[in-house]
């Protein structure tokens, strides 16, 4: 079980990393800001729609300090994320933001849950994080904004917090019904910007198309399948996990967009690759161990 857990966080992670790809094929110029609120709006309305339909939702049930958390956070991650983007650049704003995920989470778990990461996520993230690095050091670079690093350093700050807060929302509701509730709620913080954005390229039926994929597969979907591992297994192990993201987008990257990787970018997909295999399998035998002994 514990393993299908961490299979679900993967599978997850690599439904975000098809988000840069999906939106390659937006028509016209759309604010990374006005993507985010439409994605959150979307992917957590629908949601929130079907599992009231399906009377999914018991409001006086629901941990709202823990949801309120999780929805701000969620919230806070976009325009951090891509306000870092906008100031040093695609490749420094997510290596930074996505790389240092795994260290605030391990670093809030040991610090808030007296929780110390064992060996295992050491190495994993070691491996990933060099291999982040790695891989983004391919192509054109930029330079590189204090301002920016420390927008991008919140991102993942904001990442790590939402993984860990909604984790104890987890604890009491079930999957879709906790993402729904969370994600409507983060889309309500993001609303007040599509007001001050430019939305005109939503009329044409390919952005309706890609917009409702980013909405629906990249964000209900994707987080449904998130906080079902993450009821299972410890949120730093979650995020680092969650490095599978990059992966994901430069492999699509190479066969889709047809972009080309030098040869240390694919060192980095081999380290990144390594990591996510160490985490996966390195926690399957422990927790094999653990049900022999017991």
């Amino acid at each position: 079980m514990y393993f299908r857990s961490y299979i679900y966080v993967l599978l997850a992670a690599m439904l975000w990393g098809t988000t840069g790809t999906a939106q390659s094929f937006i028509v016209g110029a759309a604010h990374p800001l006005g993507i985010g609120a439409l994605r959150l709006g979307i992917g957590g309305f629908a949601l929130l729609l079907a599992a009231l339909a399906a009377k999914k939702i018991v409001f006086r049930a629901v941990p709202w300090p823990a949801v309120f958390l999780s929805a701000a956070a969620m919230a806070l991650f976009q325009p951090l994320f891509f306000s870092a983007v906008q100031l040093t650049g695609v490749a420094v704003g997510t290596v930074v933001a996505i790389g240092s995920a795994p260290v605030f989470s391990g670093m809030i778990e040991w610090i808030v849950l007296k929780r110390r990461p064992d060996r295992v996520w050491a190495w994993a993230t070691a491996a990933a994080i060099v291999g982040c690095i790695l891989l983004f050091t391919n192509g054109d670079s930029s330079a590189i904004r204090l301002t920016g690093v420390l927008l991008a350093l919140g991102a993942g700050a904001a990442f790590a917090g939402y993984a860990m807060v909604s984790k104890n929302a987890l604890s009491k509701m079930e999957a879709v019904p906790a993402v729904a509730v969370i994600f409507s709620i983060s889309a309500c913080f993001l609303l007040p910007f599509l007001f001050v954005l430019d939305l005109s390229y939503i009329a044409d039926p390919v952005n309706i198309g890609v917009i409702a994929y980013l909405g629906i597969g990249a964000t209900s979907l994707s987080y449904i399948l998130f906080s079902t591992g993450l009821k299972k297994i410890p949120s730093s192990s979650a995020v680092t996990l969650s490095l599978a993201e990059p992966l994901t987008a430069a492999i699509l990257g190479v066969f889709i967009v047809q972009e080309v990787l030098s040869s240390t970018a694919w060192i980095g997909v081999a380290l990144l690759l390594g990591g996510i295999l160490i985490l996966t399998f390195g926690k399957r035998k422990a927790a094999a161990a653990i049900s022999s002994s017991s």
